[in-house]
C-alpha cells in the first residue's frame, strides 16, 4: 500500500468512526494535494460533515475534522500555536522558513504533525498537534546556530498577520497560467508544466487546466513556488489587455 492509498484508507476509517460513535475525529495536518484527495471522497454520503482548519484563517496546511450530522456539543481542533524566539537577540541569525522547518523535522517528527510556519522579524510561529506541544517546547532549542526558546501562544492576537507583496501587471486574459507567470515573474509558458504536473491549487482544489480562470478573491498555490491572492481586474488598456492585482504571500 503506497502513501496515498494509506491516507485514503485512514480518512475513511476516521469518517466511519465519527459516524458510528457519534464523535468528532481528526486527521493530522494535510498538504494541498492531500486536501484535494479528501475532497474527492464525498464523505457527506457517509453521514458526516468535513471541516478544515489550520490554526488561522487561510492556512495552507490544514487539519480535517469529521463531524456526525447529529452532533450536539461544541468542540475544538487539537491544534496549538508555538512561538520560537532567539534566546539572545543580538546573536541571532536571519532565519527563513527552510531553517525553521529543518530544525523541527531534525527532531525526528513527521511533517504531518506540523502545520504552517509564520515568520516576522527574528521570531516565528508554527502550528502543531496539541499532543506534540510539550515535546517541541522541551526539545527545539536551536535553529541553525541560533539558540531559541519555544513557548505556547494562548491568545490569537499574538499570531502575526500574513504579509503580502502587492503585484500589479497586465495580462491578455485572467487565465491561470498568465496569473501565475505574473505572480512569479516568469513566462506563462514556463508555468504550464507546473499546472499539468498537478502542482497548482485554487482554494485547495487541484487544477490541471492552464485555461482555468480564477475568480476574484481566490487563493492560488503553486507547490515549490508559493501562493498569492487574485484581487481582480482593475482596468483595461487601450490595447485590450487587462490590468490585474495580486497579493503574494511573503
Amino acid at each position: 500500500m503506497d502513501k496515498d492509498e494509506f491516507l485514503l484508507k485512514r480518512i475513511r476509517e476516521l469518517a466511519n468512526l465519527s459516524y458510528q460513535r457519534d464523535i468528532v475525529t481528526f486527521t493530522d495536518f494535510l498538504n494541498l494535494n492531500e486536501q484535494n484527495m479528501l475532497a474527492s471522497l464525498k464523505l457527506h454520503q457517509m453521514g458526516v460533515d468535513v471541516k478544515l482548519f489550520g490554526g488561522y484563517e487561510h492556512a495552507e496546511r490544514q487539519m480535517a475534522a469529521f463531524c456526525p450530522g447529529s452532533l450536539g456539543f461544541s468542540w475544538d481542533y487539537p491544534i496549538d500555536c508555538l512561538k520560537i524566539e532567539p534566546k539572545a537577540l543580538r546573536f541571532s541569525e536571519d532565519l527563513g522558513h527552510r531553517d525553521y522547518l529543518g530544525a523541527i523535522l531534525n527532531l525526528g517528527v513527521d511533517r504531518s504533525v506540523v502545520g504552517d510556519i509564520l515568520i516576522k522579524d527574528k521570531e516565528a510561529w508554527f502550528f502543531c498537534l496539541h499532543k506534540m506541544s510539550d515535546f517541541f517546547i522541551e526539545n527545539l532549542i536551536r535553529v541553525r546556530h541560533t539558540t531559541v526558546l519555544v513557548s505556547r501562544v494562548d491568545q490569537a492576537e499574538e499570531i502575526p498577520e500574513p504579509e503580502f507583496e502587492m503585484i500589479n501587471g497586465t495580462c491578455a486574459s485572467v487565465r491561470l497560467d498568465a496569473l501565475i507567470g505574473l505572480a512569479f515573474q516568469t513566462s506563462r509558458s514556463s508555468m504550464v508544466t507546473f499546472i499539468e504536473n498537478g502542482l497548482v491549487f485554487v482554494n485547495g482544489k487541484l487544477i490541471t487546466s492552464n485555461g482555468y480562470e480564477p475568480k476574484e478573491g481566490d487563493i492560488i498555490s503553486v507547490r515549490g513556488k508559493g501562493r498569492f491572492i487574485f484581487d481582480g481586474v482593475s482596468r483595461q488598456t487601450k490595447k485590450g489587455r487587462l490590468g490585474v492585482r495580486l497579493r503574494k504571500y511573503v
